[in-house]
């Protein structure tokens, strides 16, 4: 990655967005707390993405981090949630095998850790620290599991609702589709976290379980959007429509197409550049076990693309397997046919989104100022308001505005140290859309100045107009 990689994680640090967690005892790789603005960035984010999909009538579960072992024998994590891994005997550095091919410049990807012992041979790998020539690869699994219990720590949230399936089908009266939803933490045992939010330990989920009907993958008609990039595992790439890939037989089914057009939709809400996303399909060897398609939503930052959404077609795996090895039915009647339903997933990376987010919202102006141009509605402020200097009339004043504006919209924010100049900027570079001062005029005619950080225009606006109840959206 190059330099607005590297602004971001500056501006984050400095202005509280996110930092690396225990720092005070020197940080430990894979672990990052969000700050007083990352946390409110977080929340926005995961508002947007609730409220879209409760217009889908979805229903909401909130189940334990720590889940017993007979849940992850029957879903195939235990036997197969595991990377590749190499260590070097020399140095003892730890990687996931594909980080040793790329070092190695070698395209070939195994498939089994047969494959992979063989290539370390073939190719003659070499540590990417000490170039040692490495020769101990093994799988290593991702979950974190408990010393004295048969219990682990969840590596993705979706099994809590397959669990509850019957539960939550009798509570939306037994109608299919169904759509079921989660917002929690998933912990994998990373070999190599690396590049703050992208490779985490312990990361935000947000996660949608659709249930179907096999025989009726359909849930609604897809609309008409903006052209997006898409790269199935077939060689082609297109820039067109979701639904004119859907008409195209290039995404399988509707209901899948549905939930990629959803996607898109939302990543765009929050403020994606639709020109740095793309849709990305697996190939059949590098699916998940539980996968029969899958397709990631993808975002540029700098020159690499990193998955931010993973859309899986999980079919009936995960409810047959609970089926299987549970006490309870899975098995559904519909026309008199009885069914295991299918599943499709849209999971999204939450603290991957934000990375993305923050990057394709951040300019340097001409000035070398730095901002970031965050939507409204997810910005961790709104508004901002001064007094232009600290005199006692101008800060009674703007602490009445601001106290006033709160009662609407508590994502404000009030500053009155150092210069007029250093506050706008402070405000743009964590991305907040307006800045109002006050200033001896306001003493006089009751107007203020409002500042839009993205073109810095300034205008006189009425506190009483600001105050009324679509004042916020005439700024």
């Amino acid at each position: 990655m190059i330099n607005m990689y590297s602004d971001i994680i500056e501006i984050a640090k400095r202005r509280g967005i996110f930092w690396p967690s225990f720092s005070i005892y020197g940080g430990f790789s894979g672990f990052y707390d969000y700050g007083p603005l990352g946390t409110l960035l977080k929340d926005n984010i995961i508002k947007i993405w609730k409220e879209s999909y409760l217009n889908d009538d979805a229903v909401f579960v909130d189940t334990p981090n720590l889940t017993p072992e007979p849940v992850f024998k029957a879903s195939g994590h235990i036997a197969r949630f595991s990377d590749m891994a190499a260590e070097c005997k020399n140095c003892k550095s730890k990687f996931k095998f594909e980080t040793i091919l790329v070092y190695n410049n070698v395209n070939k990807m195994p498939k089994n850790i047969d494959e992979a012992v063989e290539l370390a041979k073939e190719f003659k790998l070499k540590c990417p620290v000490c170039d040692s020539l490495i020769d101990n690869v093994y799988n290593f699994n991702l979950m974190f599991k408990t010393e004295n219990n048969d219990l682990y720590l969840r590596p993705e949230t979706a099994q809590g609702i397959f669990v509850n399936f019957k539960l939550l089908y009798n509570y939306n009266r037994n109608k299919l589709p169904l759509i079921g939803g989660q917002i929690g933490k998933g912990f994998r045992n990373e070999i190599a976290p690396r590049q703050s939010l992208i490779r985490l330990k312990e990361f935000n989920q947000c996660e949608i379980e659709a249930f179907f009907d096999p025989d009726n993958l359909y849930f609604k008609d897809l609309y008409e959007y903006k052209k997006i990039n898409l790269k199935p595992n077939d060689g082609n790439e297109y820039y067109i429509t979701v639904k004119e890939a859907a008409e195209r037989d290039i995404i399988s089914n509707k209901a899948f197409a549905y939930f990629v057009l959803k996607t898109q939709y939302i990543l765009e809400n929050i403020g994606m550049n639709n020109e740095r996303l793309r849709f990305r399909q697996h190939s059949p060897d590098e699916r998940a076990h539980y996968a029969a398609d899958s397709w990631d939503a993808e975002a540029l930052i700098d020159n690499d693309w990193f998955e931010i959404v993973g859309i899986a077609n999980r079919t009936d795996f995960d409810l047959k397997t609970h089926d299987e090895n549970s006490n309870e039915s899975m098995k559904i009647k519909i026309d008199n046919r009885e069914i295991i339903p299918y599943v499709i997933e849209p999971s999204y990376g939450i603290d991957r989104i934000i990375l993305a987010l923050l990057s394709q919202s951040y300019y340097e102006r001409n000035n070398k100022f730095k901002v970031l141009k965050l939507n409204y509605n997810i910005a961790p402020y709104h508004i901002a308001v001064f007094p232009l200097m600290r005199k006692d009339e101008l800060k009674a004043q703007a602490l009445k505005l601001y106290n006033a504006m709160k009662k609407v919209d508590k994502y404000i924010y009030y500053d009155e140290t150092g210069s007029i100049g250093k506050r706008y900027a402070r405000q743009d570079e964590i991305g907040t859309p307006y800045c109002i001062t006050v200033d001896y005029r306001t003493m006089e005619d009751n107007t203020v100045t409002v500042r839009y950080r993205d073109t810095m225009e300034q205008r006189r606006m009425e506190i009483d107009e600001i105050l009324s109840e679509n004042g916020f959206k005439n700024l």
